[in-house]
């Protein structure tokens, strides 16, 4: 862990891994391409960020906690895993006067801020499962899962510049699969591969499953109005005329409470512990 004085050294100097780290955050960019007012609005938010960071390192909490090299040495392989390689990391950490000596200093410090921050909120009260009930039963609208139907298409496009594809041309194809479809709805898929002018020709026309609106909006009405095996009329959308076959239909519906419990409780548990965080920094910030 750093002392003090280097603690609070690095507090105040100009920290150019946080200056790039907020940079590409807030606004997509290195900081050599932001404009003034990016370029003020990083530093606002690099300064406010160390001098809260310089508090922290230098709480008694800080004391007792330790970031080894091992996690160091873990932090800046991730750091150079964004790049395409490792002359192109060593390359923009010159490019923004970065020695990786400081890179290691910088996440050191990053780390230990984080590893505070954890051992803070270390003793949160554990979820129970009443609370996960509870939760669950408060925010029933998160667990709602929408009608979805699994559906197959056949598509023949309009194209009026090529002969045998034009309006009329394509109508009577469609008109025709329609007929033998109906005929024989176990031959849809075969009359999908051997037809259909949509890449899910390969799947025997299969778009898979599709929630409202996903569709266009005269296939969106007429799927959802359908019974499961049922044979859609010929329809017209921007791309053609289609077939529908509606495969499956799965109703709307509410996830079960066992299959998101372990999801609920860490999410529960995330939030108290940041809210733990956030308490403690107040303190730490209005302490004497």
């Amino acid at each position: 862990m750093p002392d003090a004085t280097t603690s609070q050294a690095v507090a105040h100097a100009p920290s150019r891994y946080l200056t790039i780290k907020h940079a590409q955050a807030l606004f997509q960019q290195a900081p050599d391409a932001l404009s003034d007012a990016q370029r003020a609005r990083v530093d606002e938010v690099v300064a406010r960020q160390l001098a809260i960071e310089q508090r922290v390192l230098m709480s008694e909490e800080a004391r007792r906690v330790a970031v080894s090299s091992d996690m160091v040495d873990a932090g800046v392989t991730e750091v150079m895993s964004r790049f395409e390689s490792e002359a192109d990391f060593v390359c923009t950490l010159a490019k923004q006067g970065l020695t990786q000596a400081a890179l290691r200093e910088e996440l050191t410090r990053d780390m230990t801020v984080d590893a505070v921050l954890d051992a803070v909120s270390a003793n949160v009260p554990p979820v129970s499962k009443q609370d996960v009930e509870i939760f669950y039963r408060l925010h029933a609208d998160r667990f709602h899962t929408p009608e979805r139907r699994t559906v197959r298409h056949i598509l023949i496009t309009i194209n009026d510049d090529l002969a045998g594809s034009g309006r009329v041309a394509a109508r009577a194809r469609i008109d025709q699969i329609r007929a033998q479809c109906a005929r024989d709805p176990e031959q849809f898929a075969k009359q999908a591969l051997r037809h259909s002018e949509c890449p899910t020709a390969m799947q025997g026309g299969l778009l898979g499953p599709v929630t409202r609106g996903q569709l266009f909006p005269a296939l969106d009405a007429a799927l959802f109005s359908m019974a499961t095996g049922e044979l859609s009329g010929v329809l017209e959308s921007p791309m053609g005329f289609h077939i529908l076959c509606c495969d499956h239909i799965r109703p709307a519906g509410r996830v079960p409470l066992a299959k998101v419990r372990d999801k609920i409780r860490m999410q529960i548990l995330s939030t108290r512990r940041a809210h733990y965080q956030r308490e403690w920094l107040r303190s730490l910030i209005t302490r004497k």
